[in-house]
């Protein structure tokens, strides 16, 4: 990302020298386009990939099982997955009565997307959690009697087996309908490269829009033996964000922060993003007369930005820390790099590098004989 000549790009925007991690399978286009265009730069990895079941043996033997008697309850668990099973089922002539059968049973929906998706197909929800959580919608359910009742469960890419056990172990009949299910993605290799760009600190952020995703993220990297360290990048420099509280439930089980939008949506997200991301990974140096800001991997003067490698931008962050401080060689090799077998010589280059890339400002950066280099700030 660095360049030997100094040559502004375009104006900055909010989440200009932020790299940001897409792990994201469905509406993936529409995240990236709406980070690059407040200045981030994307790497896109999605974790996972979803398989339709429209053509499913499955989907429609379920979808025919629910025809068989009167449901009592149905469960909408995502927006899509309803409108998936609904239109496979119009595709099948059995939408219909499809329809009448869940209009004729007690709906319950898991957060404003399912519910969206329930009213758009013309019925209404006896029962929404709050909390988007499906344990809510099982105590709602575990609190009526259950015994000889048919419940269908709309699944949501996994399958809800501890959720169908309870209610079966109260005597109801569940008919599980896995309208989509995930898969491994398409080019694994992508997804090992982000948990590397993760733990060298290449990315500032990194973006989740379900569970299963980070599962398998986390996954990756356990395979890669790089699960520890990509913990340890995860709980301080680079931020987790997630679509909402039950996207970030893996993460928050392992211990790590996550921080996450009211509403669960892409541009919440976004938003969300946008205002902690720079409050972070933000410093304001003066020289000259002039404020230079340092945030994420570039440097911005006045209204354009420049960009820095990923080390460079270490380097000059760990020397503003404290402006006109010496900093030793060894100590900014404890501070930029993540790599035990790389010596001092690599700090000289690296500096070398990082001037070259200031081009007129490369006076920031001063060496003191002997004793490593300070930042020429005021």
């Amino acid at each position: 990302m660095g360049s030997a000549n100094f040559t502004p790009t375009e104006p900055a925007g909010p989440l200009t020298g932020f790299t940001v991690g897409v792990t994201a399978a469905r509406r993936r286009d529409e995240l990236v386009a709406l980070l690059t265009r407040r200045g981030a730069r994307v790497v896109e990895a999605p974790a996972l990939r979803i398989l339709p079941l429209e053509d499913d043996i499955a989907l429609r033997r379920a979808t025919e099982q629910c025809l068989t008697a009167p449901l009592d309850y149905v469960v909408a668990t995502t927006g899509v997955g309803w409108r998936g099973w609904m239109s496979a089922a119009d595709g099948w002539g059995r939408g219909a009565e499809l329809s009448a059968a869940c209009r004729n049973a007690v709906v319950l929906t898991r957060g404003p997307k399912a519910t969206g998706a329930v009213r758009a197909s013309g019925l209404d929800e006896a029962y929404s959690p709050r909390s988007e959580a499906t344990d809510e919608l099982l105590t709602w359910l575990l609190a009526r009697p259950l015994a000889g009742r048919r419940i269908a469960v709309q699944e949501h890419g996994l399958p809800l087996t501890g959720f169908g056990a309870a209610l079966r172990e109260r005597g109801a009949h569940v008919v599980p309908v896995p309208v989509y299910r995930w898969a491994p993605p398409e080019d694994p290799g992508l997804v090992r490269r982000l948990v590397e760009q993760t733990v060298r600190r290449e990315v500032h952020a990194l973006t989740f829009t379900s569970a299963p995703a980070i599962s398998a993220f986390l996954e990756t990297a356990a395979a890669d033996g790089l699960h520890e360290r990509v913990l340890e990048a995860m709980s301080g420099d680079v931020l987790p964000v997630c679509v909402g509280p039950v996207c970030a439930r893996p993460l928050l089980d392992a211990g790590l922060p996550a921080v996450w939008p009211e509403r669960g949506r892409l541009g919440a997200l976004v938003r969300t993003l946008t205002e902690t991301l720079p409050s972070r990974c933000r410093r304001e140096l003066h020289l000259g007369g002039r404020t230079l800001v340092l945030q994420g991997s570039a440097l911005l003067v006045d209204e354009e930005s420049y960009w820095l490698s990923p080390k460079g931008a270490a380097l000059l962050r760990a020397l503003a820390e404290k402006p006109g401080w010496v900093l030793s060689r060894a100590e900014l090799l404890r501070r930029a790099w993540t790599d035990s077998d790389t010596d001092e010589h690599a700090v000289e280059a690296a500096i070398a590098r990082l001037r070259a890339s200031l081009g007129p400002h490369s006076a920031l950066v001063r060496t003191v004989p002997k004793r490593g280099y300070c930042l020429a700030a005021t």
